[in-house]
């Protein structure tokens, strides 16, 4: 089992954990803006970054003549994932529900509308904190369940999609 401050890290299908702690032991320095080197124990390794999906953070590095698919998952995005909010699921969802308990700020969409991956359906207040609730696929909005100023519980269907 991970530490639960972990970053879960795909490389080509492969599943690795690092902790802040492992990560400050790296000695990473950019060389440009998309040229990296990195030093731990003693070697030396050069890399480029060929693309970047900064909104599903994955990332394409070259490496020593090798590609590489990398994708990285905070402690959240782990949370999310386990909740059925993962990048591969969520293209097959049918409600959105909520992450956590809170209240509803502010509702960006109606009835009918189609949205696209990336968009914010809702904002949902917890722990004093803002959360924007993102589409990551394109869809339609079936049906909004909640409003403006409403107290939900966690799993509580937001939204219904077509």
């Amino acid at each position: 089992m991970p530490p639960n401050d972990s970053y879960k890290i795909l490389v080509n299908g492969f599943t690795f954990y690092f902790t802040p702690a492992d990560l400050e032991t790296l000695d990473l320095v950019a060389t440009s803006s998309t040229e990296f080197n990195g030093i731990k124990a003693h070697q030396s390794v050069n890399a480029r970054l060929l693309a970047a999906d900064e909104l599903n953070k994955t990332f394409t590095i070259e490496t020593g003549g090798e590609t590489f698919e990398v994708v990285i998952k905070n402690a959240l995005d782990q949370k999310l994932e386990q909740m059925g909010f993962g990048t591969a699921t969520s293209k097959q969802i049918k409600q959105i529900k909520a992450p956590m308990p809170g209240l509803v700020l502010n509702i960006d969409v109606t009835d009918g509308q189609s949205v696209k991956e990336g968009d914010r359906l809702v904002i949902l207040e917890a722990m004093k904190m803002e959360n924007s609730i993102l589409i990551h696929a394109d869809a339609v909005i079936k049906k909004v369940m909640v409003t403006a100023g409403q107290a939900v519980e966690k799993n509580q269907v937001l939204i219904e999609l077509e």
